[in-house]
Order: structure tokens, then C-alpha cells, then sequence
């Protein structure tokens, strides 16, 4: 590019040209200043747009969804472990999948990484790991079929249930209650426990066992009932709100 003081002496060698020689060639020189011009605009304005193209796939590359996303990995060699009867393994797994699932909520506090995705993705990897999970452990026979069926009817439910309150409010967040959380707890510890029973015969993994499954039952029960009469509050304060709107 030229630099205004080239631009200048160019200007002073053209003195000397026939006036339209001198002409064209000034008014050459003129539109290079305006293309250097508008030129040294674009290129400033690059940076910014690459950091809008960054933004945008950062989700997919934050610590806490990369996590998650391990967590799902780890599935189905948690589910082979325990179908082959390695239970040591299958613990250990257990065990590092948990450990990220506190992690990755961690991170995304402390890292301020939180994204619609990690939102999205987090529950559904915990109900991908504890289902296949409850469902593997009951074809072994070591979880009572009962509390497997209670626990996909509660998710099944849930799922009508947000269904409902998407078509009839239009509201997509369904954030989870205290009962919800304190059941994926009961969940996390029941299957734990009962993959220690399998190393180990001591009574308080026994009555860890009976406790975090009992538990389960209740808190399936409860958190399922809670989240059918929050979705039919929500659903009778849209109908009663939507007259007045009209």
C-alpha cells in the first residue's frame, strides 16, 4: 500500500506532466488513498467478527459440556462392565462419571462457562446414565423390578407433563424441584450402593442398600406428584390470565 508520503512525491514528480497526464495520474493516486482507506476499515474489523464466529462454537468447546460429554462416553463401557460382572470396574466407572457430574457443574460456576447447551445436556446425561443404568441392574436381578417401572413411569410422566405446559403456556424451561434433585440423589445412591453390595457383604452397605431404594420409591412417588400439580397450576393461572389478555 501506498503511504501518504509517497503519495506526495508522486504528486510533486507530476508537476512537470501535460495537464491531463497529470490529471489521471492524481486521480489514480486519489482512489488508491480512498481503497487504502476503506481496506485498513475491513481488515480492523475482522478481529470482532471472528470472535462472534468463536462465541458461537464455544459451547461446544467449554470444560463443563466436554464433561458432560465424557460422562455420556463413559455409558456404555460402565454397562459392559456390569453385564460382564466386573463390578470393581463397574463401580470405579460409577464412581468417575458422579465425580464429573460435580465437576462440570463446578466449572461452569467458578469458569462462568454456562451455556443453554450445558443446561440441555447435563439432566439428559444423568437420566441417559441412571436409566440404562436401574434398567441393566434389574435384568441382573439385583434391583426389584417395581422400582425400575416407578422410575421410567416418573420420567415418562415428566415428559408429558412438559409437553402440556409447552403447549398450553409456551413455556420451554421446566427447572427442577428440590423433591427432583433430592430423588436423582436417592437414584445415584441406590445404584452406588448396590454395586458395592456386589464387593462387599458389610451391613452398612446392606442397610445403605435398603434405605437408598426405599428412598427412591418415595421420592419417585413424591417428585412425580409435585411436578403433575406444578404443571397444573401453571396450566390454570395461563387459562385464568388468558381472557384478560384478549
Amino acid at each position: 500500500m501506498q503511504s501518504p508520503a509517497s503519495i506526495l512525491y508522486y504528486r510533486e514528480q507530476t508537476k512537470n506532466f501535460p495537464s491531463p497526464v497529470s490529471n489521471i495520474i492524481r486521480e489514480s493516486l486519489w482512489r488508491l488513498c480512498r481503497l487504502e482507506k476503506w481496506a485498513s476499515i475491513i481488515l480492523s474489523q475482522e478481529p470482532p467478527m471472528a470472535d462472534i464466529a468463536n462465541s458461537r462454537l464455544n459451547p461446544f468447546r467449554t470444560t463443563p459440556n466436554l464433561l458432560t460429554l465424557l460422562r455420556i462416553c463413559l455409558a456404555p463401557f460402565l454397562v459392559a462392565a456390569i453385564l460382564e460382572a466386573h463390578f470393581g470396574w463397574g463401580f470405579g466407572l460409577f464412581v468417575a462419571a458422579g465425580l464429573s457430574d460435580a465437576l462440570d457443574g463446578m466449572l461452569a460456576r467458578v469458569l462462568k462457562q454456562r451455556s443453554q447447551l450445558g443446561e440441555y445436556l447435563d439432566p439428559v446425561a444423568d437420566k441417559l446414565l441412571l436409566s440404562t443404568l436401574f434398567l441393566v441392574l434389574t435384568h441382573l436381578g439385583l434391583i426389584p423390578v417395581t422400582v425400575t417401572v416407578l422410575v421410567f413411569g416418573r420420567d415418562l410422566g415428566i415428559l408429558v407433563v412438559s409437553a402440556i405446559l409447552y403447549t398450553a403456556t409456551g413455556r420451554r424451561e421446566f427447572l427442577p424441584s428440590v423433591l427432583g434433585k433430592a430423588n436423582t440423589a436417592a437414584q445415584i445412591i441406590a445404584v452406588a450402593a448396590v454395586l458395592l453390595h456386589q464387593l462387599t457383604s458389610a451391613q452398612w452397605v446392606t442397610d445403605l442398600r435398603l434405605i437408598s431404594i426405599c428412598a427412591t420409591i418415595l421420592l419417585t412417588v413424591a417428585s412425580g406428584l409435585h411436578y403433575a400439580w406444578t404443571a397444573a397450576r401453571r396450566v390454570g393461572a395461563t387459562s385464568a390470565n388468558g381472557p384478560a389478555d384478549r
